[in-house]
């Protein structure tokens, strides 16, 4: 094992004092549970590939409602999440061309991933939030036994985790992420 590396893979008994109490899930962060789930493996890749998405949900001392969608609502946009029809307007087809292409794309992705990602939990209903990215505030309510997030009535399918940190929500749709900041 590489004396550098990310430590053993049976985590030591105790913690150190530098580790916050362990929440509901004990030492399990919302970090270890996004790819558990197949069916929102594509959003749990974009948020590997958002460095400050994967430090939020690395992160035992910030907790997170995460609003994962499934794999077919990711599917079904009109555009891939780090496209952005302004881009295409002002640069033309080569928009996401190069290193400015690249770092804008990466920043498109970083704001889809942080629309979804809401910096509480536990989440009660009503309570209206603002997301990591974006100035329009979220909440949930329930309706004839289905969780829905509002604005845009996105049902919620399941509580995929409920860690240290927050819990993931899985979606049936995407939030409406083009006006996020």
């Amino acid at each position: 094992m590489d004396p550098l590396g990310p430590g053993p893979a049976i985590p030591p008994s105790g913690s150190s004092p530098a580790e916050p109490p362990a929440g509901t899930g004990g030492g399990v962060v919302l970090s270890d549970v996004m790819g558990r789930d197949r069916s929102i493996n594509l959003f749990a890749g974009f948020v590997r590939d958002t460095e400050s998405a994967s430090q939020r949900l690395e992160n035992s001392a910030e907790n997170t409602t995460v609003l994962a969608p499934l794999n077919s609502a990711v599917e079904k946009l009109p555009r891939k999440p780090w496209e952005d029809p302004r881009d295409y307007d002002t640069l033309g087809s080569n928009a996401y061309e190069g290193d400015d292409g690249q770092e804008r794309a990466q920043r498109n992705l970083r704001r889809f991933v942080e629309a979804h990602l809401v910096p509480v939990s536990p989440w009660k209903e009503g309570q209206k939030v603002k997301p990591i990215a974006g100035d329009r505030e979220v909440w949930w309510e329930e309706k004839d036994g289905t969780k829905l997030i509002q604005p845009g009535a996105i049902e919620v399918v399941s509580v995929a985790g409920d860690v240290a940190n927050g819990q993931v929500w899985i979606i049936k749709g995407v939030r409406n992420y083009a006006s996020a900041n």
